[in-house]
């Protein structure tokens, strides 16, 4: 059981309410944030598009919760999923226009809930935790 003192019970905190807020904010654009994710994951991607296969390995889960995210997408015109010239057994996805406006809205509302999540915080304060953040991250 995990204790107040112990730094996986503030970690585990943290997550559990940024994961509430961002899915708070995205349901106005009947969105969540599994969705968000794979469209900055596509936005990040040459030409805006990936495999169905990479989006399974970055996101960390099964082909059929990826293809469920894709279907839900295209459903709302933020991707679209065709199959690969080079092997049309390989299935691509690409985000659209609307799906890229949807991105540049969602990073404005991180951008606000990072800041409120820092906002307790110095400056140097907070390069300090990003620092450790990232320490402790890359030892994982």
């Amino acid at each position: 059981m995990l204790k107040k003192n112990d730094c996986g019970f503030y970690i585990k905190h943290i997550n559990d309410v940024l994961q509430r807020d961002s899915n708070n904010a995205l349901r106005s654009q009947d969105l969540t944030l599994s969705q968000i994710v794979v469209l900055l994951q596509l936005e990040n991607a040459p030409n805006g598009e990936l495999s169905l296969k990479d989006l399974e390995k970055r996101l960390q889960v099964a082909q059929s919760t990826a293809a469920g995210i894709i279907v839900r997408l295209e459903h709302k015109k933020f991707v679209e999923a065709f199959s690969s010239a080079e092997d049309k057994r390989i299935k691509m996805v690409r985000i659209t226009q609307s799906g890229l406006a949807c991105c540049a809205s969602a990073q404005l509302q991180m951008q606000q809930t990072e800041e409120r999540l820092l906002s307790q915080l110095t400056e140097t304060e907070r390069i300090l935790f990003i620092t450790l953040l990232k320490k402790v991250s890359d030892s994982l």
